[in-house]
C-alpha cells in the first residue's frame, strides 16, 4: 500500500473545502453573465480544483510542474484532460485561451512568480483567479524564502513570497486592467486575523474588463513608497517606519495620549 499523499492531507481537505466554497460561488454568479466555459487549473496538484470547475459545468484542463501529480489527477478525474507544464515557462501559453484561470497555492512556490503572473495573463480571457500565501507587510516587496524539500513546495524549493500589495501590483503590471479583492475571504483560518495571529493568505480575482460582482471589491495597483536609489528617501522611510513601531509598541493609554496631542497641534 503507497503512503497517501501530502494533498490528501486534513489540512488541505479544510482548506481546499473553504477555497472551493468561495470558486463554487463566484463562478454560480458570473458564469453566465461572462459566459463562462472554458478554464485552466495551473498547479492541480492532484486533481481537486479541476474536478471542482468540471462540476461546475466548464470544460477543463489541468496542468502542473510535477509528472506525479499529473498521473495522480489523470487516474482521480479521467473525464478531464492533463498537461505538465512548468508556470514559469513561456512554453505554458501554447495552452491558448481560457474564460477561467485558476492558480490556486502556486505563486509564492516559484523564483519567477513575476514571470509566470504574466503568463497566467497570456492564458487568461475573462477571469483569473489567484490565492497563495503572502508575506507580511503593506509595500508591494517579496522576501526569498527556503523551502523544505516536499511535493507541496516549489520545483527548486527555493520561492519569492510576495506581500499582497506585490501580488496586486504584479497582476497590474502582467496587463490586467482591473484587480479584485474578496470582499469575504473563505472561512478559514489563514484568510483572517485571529487574535495576534495576522492573516497569511489571501484570494484575488483579475480582468481585462470591470465585473459587476457584490463578492469582488476593485483595488487599485499599489503604489511604492520608497525610491531605493536615494538615500535620502530611504532614510526618511526608515524614519517612519521607526516611528510607526514605536507607537505600535506603546501601551493603549500612551497611543491614546499621543493621539490627542497630534489632533491638537493640528486643530
Amino acid at each position: 500500500m503507497r503512503a497517501p499523499l501530502v494533498f490528501d492531507l486534513k489540512v488541505y481537505g479544510e482548506l481546499n473545502a473553504a477555497r472551493g466554497a468561495v470558486v463554487s460561488d463566484l463562478i454560480a454568479e458570473l458564469g453566465g453573465p461572462l459566459g463562462l466555459r472554458t478554464a485552466v487549473d495551473v498547479a492541480c496538484g492532484a486533481g481537486y480544483f479541476s474536478g471542482l470547475l468540471k462540476t461546475l459545468g466548464l470544460e477543463v484542463t489541468g496542468v502542473d510542474g510535477r509528472s506525479q501529480n499529473i498521473e495522480e489527477s489523470r487516474q482521480r478525474q479521467p473525464g478531464i484532460r492533463f498537461e505538465r507544464f512548468d508556470a514559469e515557462d513561456p512554453a505554458l501559453r501554447d495552452l491558448g485561451r481560457f474564460d477561467v484561470v485558476l492558480c490556486f497555492g502556486l505563486l509564492y512556490h516559484l523564483e519567477n512568480p513575476l514571470l509566470a503572473v504574466r503568463h497566467l495573463h497570456a492564458l487568461t480571457e475573462k477571469l483569473l483567479l489567484v490565492e497563495g500565501v503572502v508575506f507580511p507587510g503593506k509595500e508591494p516587496t517579496m522576501a526569498l524564502v527556503d523551502e523544505s524539500p516536499a511535493d507541496d513546495q516549489g520545483l527548486n524549493y527555493v520561492a519569492f513570497y510576495p506581500t499582497e500589495a506585490c501580488l496586486q501590483k504584479m497582476l497590474y503590471r502582467a496587463g490586467f486592467l482591473h484587480v479584485y479583492k474578496l470582499g469575504v475571504m473563505p472561512d478559514h483560518p489563514g484568510y483572517h486575523r485571529s487574535g495576534r495571529l495576522p492573516r497569511v493568505r489571501t484570494m484575488l480575482a483579475a480582468s481585462q474588463k470591470p465585473i459587476s460582482s457584490h463578492s469582488l471589491k476593485p483595488v487599485p495597483e499599489p503604489n511604492v513608497h520608497i525610491a531605493p536609489w536615494d538615500a535620502r528617501s530611504v532614510a526618511a522611510y526608515n524614519n517612519s517606519f521607526e516611528k510607526l513601531r514605536r507607537f505600535a509598541a506603546k501601551p493603549l493609554p500612551q497611543k491614546i495620549e499621543s493621539i490627542k496631542r497630534l489632533v491638537k497641534k493640528r486643530a
